[in-house]
């Protein structure tokens, strides 16, 4: 018996090795592509002479190898691990502009982002940042947050308290021990479970690299929960973790914070255009890959019903865009963001506000993400001084607008705007709070709602994050169900839904199926890349 076990061990491991060490195809991480910086690029015209190329059939290459489905971080970054190694790929976009979530736009003088609010893990040193010099030729420049670069405000102005959030593990917790005395125990296990959890990570991309029934083995049995204390702490929300650690209530707030088919048909005005490629990779969503690109006969696979019941929704988001008269100095805005609650029960307060009635809880949003993409920029007061800009985002269900997602975007009526007026003004009370020179300055004001995020970003239920981050999501044989092959042969998913959400995420999402369509292990590449450089580079500092 015990024989049988350690042969059957034995064959595990082999196969475990084979798959997440061997490399067969070409890499798209062979040599550093980085170049010398080239001048930026600030006018609006030659900018949009790139994000925003319509869709002309003349244009569309001989031979394609493959068609991928969406601009955002997750299409293009996959789509630029393929051109890499000499493949031949389109990359289609619903929207006017390229980008997704990672594009600006402009009104009455003033620019806004639309989902990048500030990335993380960027130390020249670190694989991701080797990843992204890479995808860039070395061309994305990036700036540093201030420090704290996060705020987390709880309760109303009367009894506000706010605590500040340093960058460096160290220094993170020693600055959070000064601010909740006594806890320091449960503020150094809570970093001590982070770091095993994060260590652990990988494992995710393993069972969605290894073949199916190998990983779906590894779920099943238990033996990735040993492996990885990722998928040992999956099944339990954070909320879970820290109120075990700590009785105080506003430290646990604060440790909670932040939370193939052959071708694809274009409709080009009343023309329907046929594009013939190898492979189609799908970065448009799992819902609305699986529920609106592909045939109806094909949408009844009971493997593609399987895996949309392994996933919901996510929740619909809303965001604020305020243009200002003043610059930074003048207005106290810095790069910095702030994490406004109104008080510190933040599981209870969402829940109610998502559960309960619009008209009521449009006075009372919960929570509110406040910060100044003009003062994380070091180029704007060239471009626009006297000005700058605060973006609000928070979230609000789907079925709060719903009645208005067919009509005319900018036009949707009185009663859409009496909505909207009331989620502004409710938002706008909160951070006049935190921002008072700012109350007096408002230029531009709107809100993009769910239906808003359904039009311009196709996002099926006005979700920033695509599926849902619950717990189940993130359970091994979840993981293992959720890979970048999916039921259809040939179609592939990249993204945020095949990992987890924002730049990070969807970028994983792309080295993911990057490995899967390139038959080689990505992030093993990137990895000795990033170790050939730190090498270099402290050769040449001795």
């Amino acid at each position: 018996m015990w024989l049988a076990a350690g042969f059957v061990c034995a064959v595990l491991v082999a196969l475990f090795l084979k798959y997440v060490f061997s490399s067969s195809g070409l890499s798209p991480f062979d040599v550093d592509t980085r170049e010398p910086l080239k001048p930026m690029v600030l006018d609006k015209k030659e900018k949009d002479k790139v994000l925003k190329q319509g869709f002309e059939s003349r244009k569309v290459p001989q031979c394609l190898d493959a068609v991928v489905i969406g601009s955002g971080a997750g299409g293009l970054g996959l789509a630029v691990l393929l051109a890499k190694v000499g493949k031949k790929v389109l990359v289609l976009e619903q929207h006017s502009r390229a980008g997704g979530c990672c594009h600006t736009f402009s009104e009455k003088g003033f620019e806004f982002d639309v989902g990048i609010h500030y990335v993380g893990d960027l130390q020249e040193s670190r694989p991701f940042r080797c990843l992204l010099d890479q995808l860039t030729n070395g061309q994305l420049q990036w700036e540093p947050l201030d420090n704290p670069f996060d705020r987390v405000v709880l309760g109303p102005p009367e009894n506000r308290r706010t605590y500040p959030i340093y960058s460096g593990r160290e220094h993170f917790a020693q600055e959070l021990k000064k601010c909740f005395p006594g806890e320091d125990e449960a503020i150094d296990e809570f970093l001590r479970l982070t770091k095993k959890c994060d260590r652990g990570v990988w494992m995710m991309a393993v069972l969605k690299l290894l073949p199916f029934p190998l990983a779906k083995f590894l779920a099943c049995t238990g033996l990735a929960d040993c492996l990885s204390h990722f998928f040992r702490y999956g099944s339990r929300s954070l909320a879970e973790v820290v109120n075990g650690l700590t009785q105080n209530k506003d430290l646990r707030a604060v440790l909670c914070y932040v939370f193939g088919t052959y071708g694809v048909s274009v409709l080009k005005g009343q023309e329907e255009v046929h594009v013939q490629a190898p492979l189609v990779i799908s970065d448009a969503g799992i819902f609305n890959t699986y529920n609106q690109l592909l045939p109806r006969e094909v949408q009844k696979f009971p493997a593609i019903q399987k895996q949309l019941g392994m996933l919901r929704h996510g929740a619909g988001g809303l965001s604020v865009f305020l243009g200002l008269a003043g610059s930074k100095e003048e207005l106290g805005l810095k790069a910095e963001n702030h994490w406004i609650f109104s008080e510190n029960n933040l599981d209870e307060l969402m829940d109610d506000y998502l559960k309960g009635e619009r008209d009521e809880c449009v006075t009372r949003v919960p929570m509110v993400f406040a910060a100044s993409p003009s003062a994380k920029d070091p180029t704007w007061e060239q471009r626009k001084p006297g000005k700058s800009t605060l973006s609000l985002v928070t979230f609000a269900p789907y079925e709060w607008f719903e009645e208005w997602k067919d009509g005319k975007v900018k036009n949707r009526g009185p009663d859409y705007t009496d909505v909207k007026k009331k989620i502004i003004q409710s938002l706008l009370e909160v951070v006049t709070h935190i921002f008072p020179k700012i109350t007096d300055k408002i230029e531009y004001v709107d809100a993009g709602t769910a239906v808003t995020n359904q039009h311009y970003i196709a996002a099926p239920r006005g979700e920033f994050y695509g599926a849902d981050h619950n717990t189940a999501r993130f359970t091994a044989d979840v993981c293992a169900s959720i890979r970048p092959q999916t039921p259809v042969r040939n179609l592939f998913l990249t993204g945020q839904d095949l990992c987890s959400c924002g730049l990070a995420g969807a970028l994983v999402g792309a080295m993911i199926c990057g490995s899967a369509i390139l038959n080689r292990n990505l992030y093993m590449d990137v990895t000795a890349l990033n170790k050939k450089l730190k090498h270099a580079n402290a050769k040449k500092a001795q």
